[in-house]
């Protein structure tokens, strides 16, 4: 199986709320949208992946362990983007795990947790064999 691209795909409860937290809130630019209307998709770049918000769900998603995993330059100054703004619902402060990164976590409106994470200088995510 060859993969040419792929995509999370959310169907959030209030698609105009999880717009602005993607949008705004996180600074996500549009890759493109479709349909009209307050239940439009839009499709956001992920770096190498995209998030799409298409749909509209009845109720937040169950818990299943499903994270959206989004690296950045530099965790701190991310965090600081987002302090002040009421909807970055910030899980956990920026923190150097044992595994070497620096992860914060935070929940979109619906309770999807994403983690913000840096790869420090030196760390083996940063180079390939």
């Amino acid at each position: 199986m060859q993969v040419l691209s792929s995509r999370i795909l959310l169907r959030p409860t209030d698609p105009e709320r999880s717009r602005r937290f993607y949008g705004e809130t996180l600074g996500l630019a549009v890759y493109r949208e479709f349909g009209t209307g307050p239940d439009r998709g839009t499709v956001y770049f992920l770096g190498g992946g995209f998030l799409e918000l298409s749909g509209r769900a009845a109720a937040p998603p169950p818990e299943t362990g499903i994270r959206i995993w989004l690296q950045v330059a530099d965790v701190h100054a991310a965090r600081e983007e987002l302090r002040g703004r009421p909807d970055a619902h910030v899980l956990r402060e920026p923190v150097t795990e044992p595994w070497g990164l620096v992860e914060m976590w935070l929940a979109d409106p619906d309770g999807v947790r994403i983690a913000v994470v840096e790869v420090p200088e030196g760390h083996p995510l940063r180079y390939r064999p």
